[in-house]
């Protein structure tokens, strides 16, 4: 059975769309209805029944998924297996963009020196991406924002603390233990950063349930946009633990304590497949890396 065709028939199912699909997949639509066209006269059955601008399953469709997830599985599998060249294990990693770029460069080195004969690849790109890849089981674990939510045939479990901090510059008034309101919060000139990797709305509630409106005088959607503004003087924000972990640790940038205004605390999870559990030794040295990573070893041999 021809592999494109089963891949086109999983996207359209999970984005319940030609048109979608085809995006995702980086192809026309027609190629897409071509595929599934295709794969339907193999079949000798109808998978999908246009709804409006969308399409649905029939019956024989939703029948077929559990087939086609096998499938495909099995065809990933052996593709790998026959394209190594060494004996050497191989392990996926995804990752969120955030964690790809404030985490994976040093927590790579601890987990290759915990598994040294470990050979991995590294795939980034957005938390539904990631989590979709792991579900495919082309992902062997995948770092992503935290989810709030229990996905099925997935586990998910806690990896690094990325709770969201108040962050100024080291000579500003503010003093790191004081507890200070919202309303005086809200007077200094905030540096409003939002993406797809953090939650302003979790800040927003603050100052809403204090009726106080912040003064926010910049808005980006640049992380090091947002942490040079800080740097530079030119107001305070509130910042993921994660992404300002350096400058933190440099003397750069301060933190001040607001958890008694709200809970700031917000994880970076790892998730894995159930049908594609982690080797326990793999689990072990990925456990290990992030606490060196989070005690803030010095780069050195960790064996």
């Amino acid at each position: 059975m021809n592999f494109d065709y089963l891949e086109a028939f999983m996207y359209v199912v999970r984005f319940k769309s030609f048109h979608k699909a085809a995006d995702a997949l980086y192809l026309s639509q027609p190629s897409i209805t071509a595929r599934i066209k295709g794969l339907e006269r193999e079949l000798d059955t109808q998978l999908f029944a246009r709804q409006g601008r969308g399409v649905t399953l029939t019956a024989k469709g939703k029948e077929f998924i559990p087939f086609a997830e096998q499938l495909i599985r099995t065809y990933q599998q052996s593709k790998q297996k026959l394209q190594t060249k060494t004996d050497k294990r191989r392990f996926t990693i995804g990752s969120n963009m955030i964690t790809a770029q404030y985490v994976l460069p040093d927590f790579l080195h601890y987990f290759q020196e915990l598994e040294p004969e470990l050979e991995f690849d590294v795939r980034c790109g957005g938390n539904e991406q990631m989590l979709e890849g792991v579900s495919r089981n082309e992902i062997d674990i995948a770092f992503v924002r935290q989810q709030g939510r229990e996905l099925e045939k997935l586990v998910i479990e806690p990896f690094l603390d990325n709770s969201i901090v108040l962050v100024v510059h080291p000579e500003h008034e503010f003093e790191s233990n004081v507890r200070y309101t919202a309303h005086e919060i809200a007077k200094e000139s905030i540096v409003f950063f939002e993406c797809g990797g953090f939650n302003w709305n979790l800040v927003q509630k603050i100052f809403e349930a204090h009726n106080v409106i912040p003064s926010i005088k910049h808005r980006v959607g640049n992380m090091e946009v947002a942490k040079s503004l800080i740097v530079h003087r030119s107001g305070i924000g509130f910042l993921p633990k994660l992404a300002v972990k350096k400058e933190l640790d440099r003397g750069e940038l301060r933190s001040v304590d607001v958890s008694h205004l709200m809970n700031f605390n917000q994880q970076i999870e790892g998730v894995q497949s159930l049908t594609n559990p982690l080797n326990a030794s793999i689990k072990r040295s990925l456990i290990k890396a992030a606490e060196l990573f989070e005690q803030k070893v010095v780069y050195q041999s960790v064996i």
